[in-house]
């Protein structure tokens, strides 16, 4: 490839023998940008901000989409440049800093035999042979979105010269930063960190980013023999992020505990803490955050609350019509226990405190027991279970009974005493809300039995049972749609007639990470205790005489229903296997 000055009409040139845009289209670009100035910016982002509305698609190429279709004009692979996918750590060992900046590039794959170098400028590659020379391996060209290499450029040789400084402080001093990180907060706040404290705040402030631009709902810090591990959870799915030294790892869970306002010295025993933050939108964020002891050190996972969760819709949180009229219906009792079941990180917590936000407003005092407290609401009384103050759930609920409530919410029944106040609760005229840990919603009717309830204070108090999963939803930018075998089909819905509206299969593009799957939507398994359910619930109840029943009552299980969002196009049948049970 010659070297030729890479400008705006270079190309232009290219989009108009493309037949992209016409002549005049070319002209009028040529002119604005000349009009606009703009002789700093980049070529490719200038034109892109000047491109006209395509005619058909009533929508013009994105800066990404310009710099993939103009790779593939060159000839050239395009690289999306995912901080996810990167080792940063090797990356950023390639070249020096300046030198990066000066030739527009930055190093995005590393191994023995070769390097993937993304550049902004495809046309001028004189760089190339010094260097390969220099490293003595063959270097791969990728054209990058130039925006994001410059902006990667100056986080990621940030974020590695901070984590080298704060080793080499560690190293230096044989000292943990932890016994400093109260300092250090104190000094962020006013401002007056130097060079060599400021590096762990920058990492923490980089780990929170990044986690909240990936969507994250976990951040997991976990301490191995010989390096510490950062790790997302998106989507239900563990992510790698990035790769730290363990004394590094150390003054991160450090900061973060202080920040949290925990014991920063206790390492022997499990700790929670909260704290909030903002995103770099300005979004306010609460973090729970949670500290276990392990064989290698103290681990650390933070879950990630979004207060928009409170003003979801029930028809955002994936529940049909008839599914929210039922759960409507329950709600608007002012006595009885409501029940949602599901394993952990099934979305019980958004289901019951959307309901809830819902539910208060002036009239009604609503109070909530938890452990640990999930997300503030300052129109709930929420109070935290504290075991070494003898206050659990039961004695929660019992002190709530003296707090005139009209709505208890429980965020845990976990032991018969637990379970008999909320029986109590419910027949002293208030309406309770709590979650139980059952494959599906008739479970949870044996489950108070196996407590030690009996049967008919269960007929007298329970209303309805909610069980819910989470499944991942396919991404609406890139799926695609497929035929289902017919067999697998109706072995799949277990003989019940759907009718395949049409069924999609994932694909992966730059808006899903190119994992084909974009965001969660909740499947509902609704049982209402009816006339004829209750009669069957008594002592000797069989489970499988219960489940029949709630099916003869109406009650579609998960899969039914995970099996109607397969046939709308909105996930998978692998999906929905992997998190609804098996009940025979």
């Amino acid at each position: 490839m010659s070297e030729v000055a890479f400008n705006a009409k270079v190309v232009l040139k290219a989009l108009f023998k493309e037949r992209e845009i016409s002549a005049a289209e070319a002209r009028r670009i040529d002119a604005n940008l000349k009009n606009g100035g703009g002789a700093d910016t980049h070529p490719l982002v200038s034109v892109a901000r000047n491109l006209p509305t395509h005619a058909e698609t009533e929508q013009k190429l994105t800066l990404e989409q310009l710099c993939e279709w103009y790779a593939e004009y060159l000839d050239m692979d395009y690289y999306h440049i995912d901080p996810l996918n990167i080792d940063i750590g090797s990356v950023t060992n390639v070249v020096a800093p300046e030198y990066a900046r000066k030739n527009g590039l930055l190093a995005v794959e590393a191994n023995q035999d070769f390097v993937v170098v993304a550049v902004k400028d495809p046309l001028n590659l004189g760089w190339r042979d010094s260097l390969s020379s220099l490293l003595r391996k063959d270097i791969k060209v990728v054209l990058a979105n130039p925006n994001d290499i410059d902006r990667y450029v100056n986080e990621f040789y940030s974020l590695a010269r901070s984590i080298k400084q704060s080793n080499i402080n560690n190293e230096q001093t044989g000292v943990s930063l932890q016994q400093n990180l109260e300092q250090l907060v104190d000094l962020g706040r006013r401002g007056q960190l130097d060079a060599e404290d400021h590096h762990i705040v920058q990492v923490v402030d980089w780990l929170l980013q990044y986690a909240f631009e990936q969507r994250a709902s976990d951040i997991h810090l976990e301490p191995r023999k010989e390096r510490g591990e950062i790790r997302f959870r998106i989507d239900g799915v563990l992510h790698y992020a990035y790769q730290v030294p363990p004394n590094v790892l150390l003054a991160i869970i450090g900061r973060i505990k202080t920040l949290g306002r925990m014991d920063i010295a206790e390492k022997r025993r499990p700790l929670d803490g909260r704290l909030k933050t903002r995103t770099p939108d300005d979004k306010e964020i609460e973090l729970r955050l949670s500290t276990v002891p392990t064989a290698m050190g103290e681990k650390m996972v933070m879950r990630i609350f979004d207060p928009d969760v409170l003003q979801r819709s029930f028809s955002e949180l994936g529940l049909t019509d008839r599914e929210l009229d039922l759960w409507n219906k329950l709600t608007t009792h002012t006595h009885g226990i409501i029940l949602v079941t599901g394993p952990t990180g099934s979305g019980k917590t958004t289901t019951l405190y959307s309901t809830l936000r819902a539910l208060a407003d002036s009239e009604v005092n609503v109070c909530t027991i938890e452990d640990p407290i999930e997300m503030v609401e300052p129109s709930f009384n929420q109070i935290q279970v504290h075991s070494a103050i003898d206050l659990t759930f039961a004695a929660g609920v019992r002190a709530l009974l003296r707090q005139d409530p009209d709505i208890i919410m429980i965020g845990e029944i976990r032991d018969l005493a637990t379970a008999e106040m909320a029986i109590q609760a419910a027949l002293t005229g208030h309406l309770v809300l709590s979650t139980l840990h059952t494959n599906d919603s008739p479970s949870a009717v044996t489950r108070l039995m196996e407590l030690g309830l009996p049967a008919y204070l269960i007929n007298a108090t329970v209303l309805g049972v909610m069980a819910q999963r989470l499944v991942r939803t396919l991404c609406m930018h890139c799926k695609e749609p497929v035929d289902l075998d017919a067999q697998q089909w109706t072995e799949f819905t277990q003989g019940v007639d759907i009718d395949l509206v049409q069924p999609c299969q994932p694909v992966g593009c730059l808006e899903c990470r190119q994992t084909g799957f974009l965001g969660r939507v909740g499947l509902y398994e609704m049982l209402e205790m009816t006339h004829d359910f209750k009669t069957l619930v008594r002592p000797e109840s069989d489970l499988q005489a219960l489940r029949a029943q709630a099916s003869k009552d109406g009650l579609q299980s998960l899969r039914i229903n995970g099996a109607k969002k397969v046939a709308a196009g909105e996930t998978t049948i692998e999906e929905v296997l992997r998190v609804t049970p098996v009940v025979g």
